[in-house]
Order: C-alpha cells, then sequence, then structure tokens
C-alpha cells in the first residue's frame, strides 16, 4: 500500500502517523487490475461479439476448450474462474448454435464431456491471431527488461490471490486459518 504498512496483525494498513490509511479506490490494487481486466474483456468481446455472436463467458468455454480438448463443465468453471451458472448458460448457447458437443460420461450420468465440433475449432483457430495480436500490442507496453519481472509478479498476485480466497473461504466455515 502506497505509504503504508500493515500493522502487527498483517491485516490492517496504517499510514505513516499510525492511523489506519483512507482508503483510495484509484490506489486499491483490486481496483486496478479489475479496471484492467475489464478493459481488456471488454475491447476483446466487441470483437468476438461482432464476428460471432458470443459473449464473454461463451468465448472463455470456447477458448477453453480449443486449448485442452475436452472437459466438463466443473472443470472448464475451475479452469476459467467462471460461476458453474455461467458456464452452464454458456454451454447451453455453444451447443444451441453448434459449437460445442456434449458426451454424457458412462461413469457418473451426471456429467458430461464437452468439445469443440468442427465449426467450434473453426472458430477457435480463426480468431486466435486476434487475440494473440491484441495480448501482444498490451505486452508491447511493457518494456522488454521489465517483461520477466511483470511475469512473476502477475503469477505471484494469482497465487497470493487463490491463497487469501482459500483463507477467506476457510475462515467462513469456521476452519483454522
Amino acid at each position: 500500500m502506497q505509504g503504508g504498512a500493515a500493522d502487527n496483525d498483517g491485516r490492517r494498513a496504517i499510514d505513516r502517523t499510525g492511523h489506519p490509511a483512507p482508503l483510495k479506490l484509484e490506489e486499491f490494487l483490486p481496483y486496478q487490475l479489475n479496471v484492467v481486466a475489464s478493459l481488456v474483456s471488454q475491447a476483446l468481446s466487441r470483437i468476438y461479439s461482432e464476428r460471432y455472436g458470443i459473449g464473454v463467458p461463451e468465448w472463455r468455454v470456447l477458448v477453453t476448450l480449443g486449448q485442452y480438448g475436452v472437459m466438463t463443465g466443473k472443470d472448464i468453471g475451475q479452469h476459467s474462474h467462471m460461476h458453474k451458472t455461467k458456464v452452464s448458460r454458456a454451454v447451453a448457447l455453444l451447443e444451441k448454435r453448434k459449437f460445442i458437443t456434449r458426451r454424457t460420461n458412462r461413469n457418473d450420468l451426471r456429467e458430461s464431456f464437452l468439445s469443440l465440433t468442427p465449426a467450434g475449432r473453426s472458430i477457435y483457430e480463426e480468431f486466435a491471431p486476434t487475440a494473440l495480436a491484441f495480448a501482444q500490442r498490451l505486452t508491447d507496453v511493457i518494456e522488454p527488461s521489465d517483461r520477466a519481472a511483470f511475469a512473476r509478479a502477475v503469477e505471484r498476485l494469482t497465487k497470493a490471490a487463490a491463497t487469501l480466497a482459500e483463507e477467506i473461504t476457510d475462515g467462513r466455515k469456521g476452519n483454522p486459518r
């Protein structure tokens, strides 16, 4: 936190005078990360929405299946950090549009294996270069000498966020932290 430090229990930020630090939204890391993610998602979604008539959840399902092949809806949700309801709706729309196919798991009839149809694979392969070029334009604003450090920082933030989310979930269940 800018100009502040954590107090002795590590949970509250304090300013240089020892008082609780005010929350400034524009300097608040979770807010900053959300703004970047939202802007990136909005820009990309405009492109694939216009081209293919699909939204963010559908695109995430399609790309996940394009990368990993066959997965369950539950696995897609865990991988893409989407709620099961969003995954289910996206799967239904993609299936209706004939971009994905569903095969029931014989060992667990409650579960289905999802995969891309040739039409879904075609969209994935057609759009991948556009998505990669978009990502490259973002990467280009980072000095080449800073890119490895940035990648490490993103990886550390992702791990820390996952740990914090798990601690909060465990705390709600009454488990020790």
